[in-house]
């Protein structure tokens, strides 16, 4: 079926959806697919109090592909926490790459990010 709206945020690596950048792939044919996680993402998962110990981390996520996320008609990405300051740093500054997946959010029509004051301190 068709994406409307997608919300999302961003991780501590620049991952979106848990597509981390050793997973992403701009042109990914499938729209779902069973990733694996990397340590700063598993890392996040404990910062953000999801779980209590890295041991408790899956290794591996089940998520929508970065086409798919971006066939949306809108994306709205919030991202809180200062701990995501250089990687929206890199979404807005740096290359469109799979390097800092959520920078293909920049060639979107119509996504828009929001940030506090923390996580946005380095694009002012």
């Amino acid at each position: 079926h068709h994406i409307d709206v997608v919300f999302m945020g961003i991780g501590e690596n620049g991952h979106i959806a848990f597509n981390d950048p050793h997973e992403a792939d701009f042109h990914d044919p499938k729209r779902i697919k069973k990733v694996a996680l990397d340590n700063v993402c598993r890392n996040q998962q404990v910062h953000d109090g999801c779980f209590r110990t890295l041991d408790e981390v899956p290794e591996y996520a089940i998520t929508l592909t970065c086409p798919t996320l971006f066939s949306a008609d809108r994306i709205f990405c919030v991202v809180p926490s200062g701990e995501k300051a250089r990687a929206v740093e890199e979404t807005v500054k740096g290359p469109v790459s799979e390097k800092c997946p959520a920078t293909i959010l920049r060639k979107h029509p119509a996504a828009t990010m929001y940030v506090d004051a923390e996580s946005g301190k380095y694009i002012v």
